[in-house]
């Protein structure tokens, strides 16, 4: 194998790919980058065996040929090269290293065989489908927070992505939860997105696919079946195994007679959330509002630190209420809300909570009371 190309392009594909790789590694082949030389192109391959990520950039190819050498060990090496440089890839030696040569550096890097290098196939992908980058984007930013850490309930560690029918029309929808907060966002579905299967997404996909949109207005590529997806943008492709679960019935989280609606202006509400949640105890964060006759109440009251309250107008003609929550959960909704006003709609203080931008929005979010 050799091949010479530009410092920044081996830079931007293997930025994009390194990171799959897991920093230990009890397996050798995993920590390496596999590296192909052919037909005017390299094309950098990284896995984890659940998460592949793939990216070509053109190259001047002397000799076709693959290797695989330590992905953070390159991807370091490339990074600290001057800008402009130009690379060169050449495999030494019976020994199996790779040359790397730029300017008047040289690097003789170890490497293993390419063909011990994991392939994960991604098998028949049942249904293909295209759309905005920014609509992905957008799908994944306000879902992605409530996504479970919790390894035992490994179904809601992703966010489960279907179609349904909303009043006749057929909606691509996002939805994640951790059993305290849930979040919902729909759009109308791109064509070809009807009759997929109800996939879970992994929360290191999730990740590695909001890093990679890159352009809003760029495409993204959708295949995918009941067990991998795979999502094309440009010259990099992901392919993710699906967590193998069945996401709950989440409509049943849903209330559906909440009858008290409070309209708050969102960046009082949230600076007050904040300022008042300062003495909170770093287990619970639990904070009270109470809610009456236009007004507001936010408080804490903590034995360990002391107490707080504050004081802000809303829009409620309903009866009082006082209901606790979990002042960071609060803030997280808040973060994903675009207007300026946040509509919350009320049951009773052991019920849960329905927080928009307003009625109708795409986004929905629902929020489990605490007891204060």
């Amino acid at each position: 194998m050799k091949a010479t190309l530009e410092r920044t392009a081996l830079l931007k594909a293997l930025g994009h790919v390194h990171r799959v790789v897991e920093r230990r590694n009890t397996i050798p082949i995993l920590s390496n980058v596999l590296i192909e030389a052919q037909a005017r192109q390299l094309t950098l391959r990284a896995t984890d065996l659940d998460l592949e990520a793939t990216e070509s950039a053109p190259a001047d190819v002397a000799q076709d040929g693959a290797t695989t050498v330590a992905a953070h060990v390159l991807y370091e090496i490339v990074r600290k090269l001057p800008e402009g440089a130009q690379v060169s890839l050449e495999m030494t030696g019976e020994a199996g290293q790779l040359l790397l040569r730029s300017g008047r550096s040289r690097f003789h890097l170890q490497s293993l065989p390419a063909s011990d290098f994991p392939d994960l196939a991604a098998g028949d992908l049942t249904h293909r489908f295209s759309l905005g980058a920014g609509d992905l984007k957008k799908l994944i930013d306000n879902t992605q927070f409530a996504i479970s850490t919790e390894e035992t309930r490994y179904y809601l560690n992703g966010i489960y992505m279907h179609t349904t029918d909303v009043g006749g029309t057929t909606m691509l929808r996002a939805v994640a939860t951790d059993g305290h907060r849930l979040a919902r966002v729909e759009m109308p579905a791109p064509q070809g997105a009807s009759g997929m299967p109800g996939v879970i997404v992994p929360r290191k996909a999730v990740n590695e696919v909001q890093k990679l949109i890159e352009d809003a207005e760029a495409e993204v590529t959708v295949e995918l079946s009941a067990a991998k997806a795979r999502f094309k943008f440009g010259d990099t492709v992901l392919t993710t195994k699906l967590i193998d679960g069945t996401f709950p019935d989440y409509a049943r989280v849903i209330p559906a007679n909440n009858d008290k609606r409070l309209i708050v202006e969102k960046g009082p509400f949230s600076q007050a959330v904040d300022r008042v949640s300062t003495i909170s105890s770093e287990r619970g964060r639990a904070i009270k509002l109470s809610v009456a006759d236009g007004k507001m109440t936010l408080s804490v009251n903590n034995p360990d630190s002391g107490s707080a309250s504050e004081e802000i107008e809303v829009d409620y003609d309903s009866p009082p209420i006082e209901i606790g929550f979990n002042a960071r959960y609060l803030l997280d909704i808040a973060d994903q809300l675009v207007s300026d006003t946040a509509l919350m709609k009320l049951a009773d203080p052991g019920s849960p909570t329905i927080i928009q931008d307003r009625d109708g929005a795409a986004a929905l979010y629902v929020l489990m009371p605490l007891r204060v």
